[in-house]
């Protein structure tokens, strides 16, 4: 929408930009007339609106907010008595030509209207015409036509004097004159100042003074009590404290003073103007996001075990400026960081039925009917610094702007929001951070932790959506079209009433084509056993089709991939093009880690291995426990072969080994037939025989006595066979 002053940049084809303020529109909003403001010899242009609008759809034309003729609005009793008379003067001159619009315009209309103007005030025609351009350039104003004063006088100008000015000391006879502020002098003060004033110390200016005179206003010292002491130049030879004080007053502005005594950050936080709104001059929907995020003051488990404690997740959230509509959400254990703030923009663009529908929340299109990217996004400079957003803009034509260091309150919607949705979440949930001193002996409120990451989700996904769809916004700042539409103060009223009331700057984009650019990215490896990507193995289309596992049994390569941390059930292989991608489904035996988010598969497996390293120390020491007794068994096999060895070659033991087998054969034999009872056994039962066995060897269990016949057989049968 353009309207009568504005003032646009236009970008010619040779590159060049020129600068023109719209000086009138015809009812139909069909044809305006805008004039230069660069030149000073310049005629009226006429223009088509749509031209305008099709030349800012295309960026060859921007509008400029600053108004380099902000000065004439301003009221006759800041104006002297000869200004004002001379623009009284000019405006008689022109003011019967310029209130006849659109004749004005039009030059065969205009000569006449300038030739009776030059005959009724005896101005020439060259005068007459820079009176007219200068009205209309400086914004169709009466005060247009005051004189350039501010380019007079030499305002701002340091002056030098050869003699001391100001009011002349009282008692000049006595203390002197005084002496004159010369450049070396300044100088002495500018030193001082940084030195002894613009300090973490903060001293009084009082006190700098004295600073400066002891320091760089000293001709001599003297000694007392084995201390220095310096003896100050003669009164007559020293500046005044009115002097130090009324130069550091006139060198240094207001905001300039505090910003060199408490520094920029402290200064932005503290002392800055709030004048404005966060809406600001936003058109409509989609002209801004915000995104932040924040640590959630409550720790949840780990849907694998609910007995492990995985920490505290972290909240991103963001948000148009114009309707105050939460449009994207990511919630996890990433961040704040690029990585989470990139899962919340991708949700921007998703689907919410289906988004909310993972979470078992079932919700119509219009509980939350966003689907889209901004103009701009206004981020916190830890989320994307270091990052290439030049990702985002090349793909998406989106301008991305960073919050200055220290500067979060810039985007106070979001802050606001987190606060909302603490007040509405804390009291409820167990696990939450209790910020008060503990006592010695109170309950570990982290042992309270019970919701896993995806059921906090939930949570906070109703809180998004009673947002939305519920919270009246009691500070939101109207406009007059707003006024006059009664439109409710609730998000997503304003996001309906600015979509179609207001054009916007939303931008709608293939859900898959967001994803895949701000999706993380990765490589993973084909493999025999499958696409492997954080020990995690997956199968794909392409994959059995083209028998990769098959040639990767020879050798593995590597692949990249895009993922959805959120949801570790599929991996993305894009296309070559990049237009497109391919999914890739877990294997049936890595199901377990289907539905679970990256951080929960991560956290499954250091844990996995953090039981291992446990383990170690135990597994070891039975390690050294299993070799100990097999040296000590082996160490008895030894000294019973040295007691049962008999003189024979190297041949006769290697030619007998056959034998030896069948011989140990035959006697393995008859001892496992033995244990599996004979056939004499099965007429009667084996505790009756073991009760008579057992009366003359009293203490001997059943297992004993038939060890013990075992041995008796075997030794039985080495006597037979000698």
């Amino acid at each position: 929408m353009f309207v009568i002053n504005d003032i646009i940049s236009i970008e010619a084809a040779d590159g060049k930009k020129r600068t023109e303020r719209i000086i009138w529109i015809d009812e139909g909003n069909i044809i305006c007339i805008t004039i230069d403001m660069e030149k000073e010899k310049t005629l009226p242009i006429k223009r088509k609106i749509s031209d305008l609008q099709q030349m800012h759809s295309d960026q060859l034309l921007s509008f400029v907010d600053e108004d380099p003729y902000g000065f004439v609005y301003q009221g006759d009793e800041q104006l002297s008595e000869k200004n004002r008379l001379l623009r009284d003067e000019r405006w008689e001159c022109i003011e019967d030509m310029v209130l006849q619009e659109p004749d004005i315009f039009d030059a065969d209309k205009r000569g006449p209207l300038i030739r009776h103007s030059m005959e009724s005030t005896g101005k020439t025609k060259r005068l007459i015409y820079k009176y007219m351009t200068q009205y209309w350039q400086r914004g169709k104003s009466k005060n247009a036509l005051l004189p350039d004063f501010q380019n007079s006088g030499g305002k701002g100008q340091e002056k030098n004097f050869t003699v001391k000015t100001g009011r002349p000391r009282k008692f000049k006879s006595t203390i002197g004159e005084g002496i004159v502020i010369n450049d070396e002098i300044k100088r002495t003060f500018e030193v001082s100042i940084k030195r002894f004033y613009h300090t973490v110390k903060q001293n009084p200016l009082a006190k700098t003074y004295d600073l400066m005179l002891k320091t760089f206003f000293v001709k001599d010292y003297r000694y007392e009590s084995g201390v220095k002491l310096p003896i100050l130049q003669d009164q007559e030879q020293l500046p005044s404290y009115r002097q130090f004080q009324f130069w550091y007053q006139k060198t240094y502005q207001a905001e300039e003073k505090l910003r060199k005594r408490k520094g920029n950050r402290k200064y932005d936080l503290e002392h800055r103007a709030v004048l404005g709104t966060s809406v600001g001059d936003l058109y409509g929907p989609g002209t801004k996001y915000q995104i932040d995020a924040t640590v959630a003051d409550v720790y949840i488990v780990s849907s694998f075990n609910r007995n492990w404690i995985i920490g505290r997740p972290v909240i991103y959230v963001v948000i148009d400026v114009f309707s105050r509509m939460v449009v994207g959400l990511y919630v996890g254990l990433e961040g704040p960081s690029w990585f989470g703030a990139m899962m919340a923009l991708a949700n921007t663009a998703s689907d919410k039925v289906s988004y909310c529908k993972q979470y078992g929340i079932d919700i119509s299109k219009e509980d939350w009917d966003c689907h889209y990217l901004p103009q701009i996004l206004l981020a916190d400079r830890g989320e994307l610094e270091g990052y290439n957003v030049e990702r985002l803009i090349n793909a998406f034509n989106m301008k991305v702007e960073n919050t200055p260091p220290y500067r979060a309150d810039w985007k106070g919607i979001v802050e606001q929001h987190f606060r909302v949705i603490n007040t509405k979440v804390k009291p409820f949930l167990p696990g939450t951070v209790d910020r008060d001193v503990r006592v010695r002996g109170d309950r570990d409120y982290r042992l309270d932790a019970t919701l896993t990451l995806e059921e906090f989700t939930s949570v906070i996904i109703h809180c998004v959506l009673h947002h939305n769809n519920h919270h009246w916004l009691k500070n939101y700042n109207q406009d007059e079209m707003m006024i006059q539409d009664e439109v409710p103060l609730i998000p997503r009223e304003l996001w309906n009433w600015g979509i179609k009331n207001r054009s916007g700057k939303l931008r709608s984009y293939s859900e898959d084509i967001v994803k895949l650019h701000l999706l993380p990215t990765a490589n993973a490896t084909v493999t025999y056993k499958g696409i492997e990507f954080k020990k995690m193995r997956f199968s794909s289309e392409t994959a059995l089709k083209e028998n990769w596992f098959g040639e990767a049994s020879e050798k593995s390569w590597k692949i990249p991939i895009c993922y959805e941390p959120r949801d570790m059930s599929h991996i993305y292989l894009p296309s070559e093009d990049g237009r497109s991608y391919e999914v890739a489904t877990l294997l049936d035996h890595q199901k377990k880690y289907s539905g679970k988010t990256m951080e929960e598969v991560e956290y499954y497996f250091n844990y996995e291995l953090l039981k291992e390293q446990g383990y170690s120390h135990e597994e070891k020491q039975t390690n050294s426990n299993l070799d100990s007794k097999i040296e000590h068994i082996v160490e008895k096999a030894k000294k019973s072969l040295d007691k049962e060895k008999v003189e024979m070659s190297n041949n006769q033991k290697v030619k007998g080994i056959r034998d030896n087998r069948s011989m140990e054969k035959e006697a393995r034999r008859k001892e496992e037939a033995f244990l599996l009872a004979d056939a004499e056994q099965f007429t009667q039962p084996i505790e009756e025989k073991i009760v008579e066995e057992t009366t003359p060897k009293q203490g001997l269990s059943k297992i004993e006595l038939l060890r013990q016949k075992q041995k008796e057989k075997l030794k039985h049968a080495r006597v037979s066979s000698k």
